[in-house]
């Protein structure tokens, strides 16, 4: 059935048009359409749920390690971090291959319940008598390989959605990601009511605190989500201008269906995209991880006071992220993804290049001998791990400043508090205009093809960048200081907005290359 155009400008953030609502004239059927989009709602919720899993043990991890394992140190902290993104890199490719030959239930089914065995066994690491430290780092690792399925869930959504409905679909997306990513920590804020002891349910042998709760609630979500998939998840491939396409992944045969557009995907812009969207994640998680040791450095804050007051920013950022996801949807329609990602890069440029030391104010040096729970500064575990660290475990902060292991405190000015939150004001601009653009140009030069194995390697290389971004900025930050890792980290922009530059011209979508749609 046919209907009235309606201008996509008004959609809310969830909710998209009317049956056969589009620029041009393409039949698609009402039951169709409320299939397709419940069904990619369903997958909205899935990577809601995916987000909320991973956060929601963030701030408490380093505490559980410690209590668990005595043998656990820092560095090993940083190798449970990391083994998150090291599953997850691993698991997107494979994952987006079988998506391509398979139906889409089958991979999200079965990425989900290796999530859900993987937060259960996250419950019980307390109860061997040892190798704790190891039996979490493999938890962990599988918690990382479950959520490779953000590879199939994007794939999905960009073969179900027409060109015109895809800059949307792809905001929203990233929004129930950066909700879910913002509601894991309240979510544990909540939980650690409970307390360390807690209950133990002793005929499992199952102990139910602060710290295995959160992981319970994540199992719970993860078989509720595969509850959902299974019955009301269906398969929907379209091409870019709406019209169902053949595929694998269909289960029934329709008579209005077309077989895919022939014709080449420009393997340089897959490959430039990949680089882009590497980049963008790289800054940003190197700015998460930095956040905390330069606000201890500059400000003296204790690590009670940088937990709160770093979670309060960040937790902020979460806020502005989804406000300009939706921003981005309504701008996109105007000026293009392009122009939006060229315009990120420059506004996250200005945030590192106004956060570089300048003037002759100095930070308070820590001239007292540093203890065991001082300001960790060696290692990326030992970086980043005053963010789990518990206030109530010792109540004596230590000394506070700059430390003078770290020489360059003598001789490079204060960043000043003014200029950190302009930059997190711009970072929290420029991040999300670039994450959501670099996923929607990707899917669009792709094409109505399946995608599963092309966004298995693009969030593998974000997966990547979250390894490498923490260690890349504690290592130089720890060795050079602020002035020389900012001023490398505006270097590495200048060379992404110049790669940009250079392909600017083929980042168009499949259908606009082969002239099957005028841009």
């Amino acid at each position: 059935m046919a209907s009235p155009g309606v201008d996509t400008e008004q959609e809310p953030l969830l909710g998209d048009r009317t049956p056969g609502s589009r620029e041009w004239d393409i039949i698609e059927t009402e039951e169709h359409y409320k299939s397709r989009w419940i069904s990619i709602r369903i997958l909205y919720l899935t990577m809601f749920f995916s987000s909320v899993g991973f956060s929601i043990v963030i701030m408490s991890i380093w505490p559980y390690l410690q209590k668990i394992d005595q043998t656990a140190d820092a560095s090993f902290l940083g190798w449970v971090i990391a083994s998150f993104s090291l599953g997850q890199m691993v698991a997107s490719p494979v994952f987006g291959l079988w998506s391509n030959y398979r139906p889409r239930k089958e991979p999200l089914i079965v990425s989900i319940f290796i999530s859900v065995v993987a937060n259960c066994l996250y419950a019980y690491i307390h109860v061997p008598a040892s190798h704790n430290k190891y039996y979490m780092l493999v938890a962990r690792g599988l918690v990382g390989f479950g959520a490779g399925n953000v590879a199939v869930v994007r794939s999905y959504i960009a073969g179900a959605t027409s060109l015109q409905e895809r800059i949307s679909s792809m905001a929203n997306t990233s929004a129930c990601q950066a909700l879910g990513f913002i509601l894991g920590p309240v979510f544990q804020t909540c939980f650690a009511l409970i307390g360390e002891k807690g209950v133990t349910w002793d005929a499992i042998k199952l102990q139910i605190n602060m710290y295995t709760a959160p992981v319970l609630l994540g199992a719970f979500l993860g078989v509720l989500n595969i509850i959902l998939i299974l019955t009301l998840l269906r398969e929907h491939r379209v091409d870019d201008s709406g019209r169902q396409c053949k595929n694998v992944n269909f289960e029934e045969a329709s008579t209005d269906e077309v077989q895919f557009p022939q014709g080449n995907i420009d393997q340089v812009a897959v490959l430039a995209t990949n680089v882009l969207f590497f980049v963008v994640l790289f800054i940003f998680a190197l700015f998460e991880t930095i956040v905390t040791p330069l606000t201890m450095d500059m400000y003296a804050w204790t690590r009670e006071q940088a937990v709160l007051y770093d979670g309060i920013i960040l937790a902020a950022l979460g806020v502005e992220a989804i406000l300009i996801f939706m921003g981005v949807k309504l701008l996109s329609k105007k000026i293009g993804e392009r122009a939006i990602l060229l315009g990120g890069l420059i506004i996250v440029w200005v945030g590192f290049f106004i956060l570089l030391p300048w003037g002759n104010q100095f930070p308070k040096i820590q001239w007292e001998e540093l203890h065991n729970n001082s300001i960790p500064n060696t290692t990326f575990g030992e970086i980043i791990i005053t963010l789990w660290k518990s206030p109530r475990e010792d109540r004596n902060e230590g000394p506070t400043g700059c430390p003078i292991e770290q020489a360059w405190c003598f001789y490079t000015p204060m960043i000043h508090l003014a200029q950190f939150l302009t930059t997190a004001i711009l970072i929290g601009v420029g991040y999300p205009s670039c994450n959501v653009t670099s996923y929607t140009l990707y899917s669009k030069i792709l094409g109505p093809k399946p995608q599963g194995v092309y966004m298995g390697w693009l969030t593998a290389s974000g997966s990547a960048a979250r390894i490498l971004g923490p260690v890349f900025i504690s290592q130089v930050y720890t060795s050079w200081g602020p002035r020389w890792a900012f001023s490398l980290v505006c270097g590495i922009v200048v060379l992404t907005i110049m790669l940009l530059g250079v392909v600017y011209r083929r980042l168009v979508p499949f259908s606009v290359r082969h002239g099957r749609i005028q841009e």
